[in-house]
């Protein structure tokens, strides 16, 4: 990270090396005497929540700004599914046929980023949670197009490692899922959301809320594989319901091929507006 900051003080890094030398004595070894901004001890504490919120949310805004990312197109969808080439290691038939979308993902990628790269590559850049499966998909083809991709990783209980297509500068990790939530949004042009679990459908509905209630612009919202998400959520019923409006309907747009998301991206009614009122309410 750069630090253009020009003033007559010593700086952090200075001082963290000048107290390594100290004379050790009880009061040296005193966790109270311990830098506290070097403090893993101190930084962890209950009650120093806020501050990691706060540095959760300015670490990976403050490198963005920094390489030069304006716009995002956000990727969602399964890290169970795998590419094409080995869907006989999936677990189950369903997620052996799904494995097409993780070709849709890497060719839909591919062709958004060389788009943006002949618009310098400073907008549309692909934005995934960075693990396996539609998020490894979609930072491949970033990277086939020779442009950059960004990996928003999330600490789990289990082991887990940035797939290796995502652009090492851009690769974060995090402890909390709402400021990661925050990110994968803040800087998106689009959204597209393809087949998954409890994640996916958690990142799909939090996103489509936003835009909905006008927290948040519309944007182009895709869902790759019609089948899939007409099966397992009846919109219908919902709009009959009466528990959302039927024009909510129209804040999404099902597509099946990286061709037709591009051709979606690019008529697109209403993007950029924020509602001002709900429908139905």
């Amino acid at each position: 990270m750069k630090d253009n900051r020009h003033h007559p003080f010593r700086d952090s890094h200075q001082d963290i090396e000048e107290v390594k030398g100290v004379p050790d004595t009880p009061q040296t070894r005193a966790p109270s005497y311990a830098l506290a901004f070097a403090d893993d001890e101190f930084m962890c504490r209950e009650e120093l929540r806020p501050v990691r919120l706060q540095l959760e949310l300015l670490k990976p805004e403050m490198l963005m700004d920094e390489a030069g990312v304006n716009s995002t197109i956000v990727l969602f969808g399964g890290a169970r599914i795998p590419e094409p080439a080995k869907k006989d290691t999936a677990r189950t038939q369903t997620l052996a046929d799904l494995s097409k979308y993780y070709d849709e993902a890497r060719r839909f990628s591919k062709m958004i980023t060389a788009k943006s790269l002949e618009a310098g590559g400073t907008d549309n850049v692909i934005a995934t949670g960075g693990g396996p499966g539609v998020m490894e998909a979609g930072n491949r083809g970033a990277l086939e197009a020779g442009g950059r991709s960004i990996g928003l990783n999330i600490v789990l209980p289990h082991e887990q490692a940035p797939n290796e297509y995502v652009t090492p500068e851009l690769c974060f990790n995090f402890h909390y899922f709402a400021i990661r939530k925050m990110h994968f949004l803040m800087r998106a042009s689009a959204v597209c959301v393809f087949p998954g679990g409890f994640g996916t459908l958690d990142e799909m509905f939090e996103a489509l809320t936003l835009i909905q209630t006008g927290r948040m612009e519309q944007v182009p919202f895709l869902l790759f594989g019609r089948a899939f998400w007409e099966k397992i959520i009846n919109w219908d019923a919902l709009a009959d319901a009466g528990t959302i409006s039927a024009d909510d309907l129209k804040l999404f747009r099902f597509v099946d091929t990286a061709e037709e998301a591009i051709a979606a991206l690019e008529n697109w009614e209403g993007n950029g507006e924020k509602r001002g009122s709900i429908p139905g309410r």
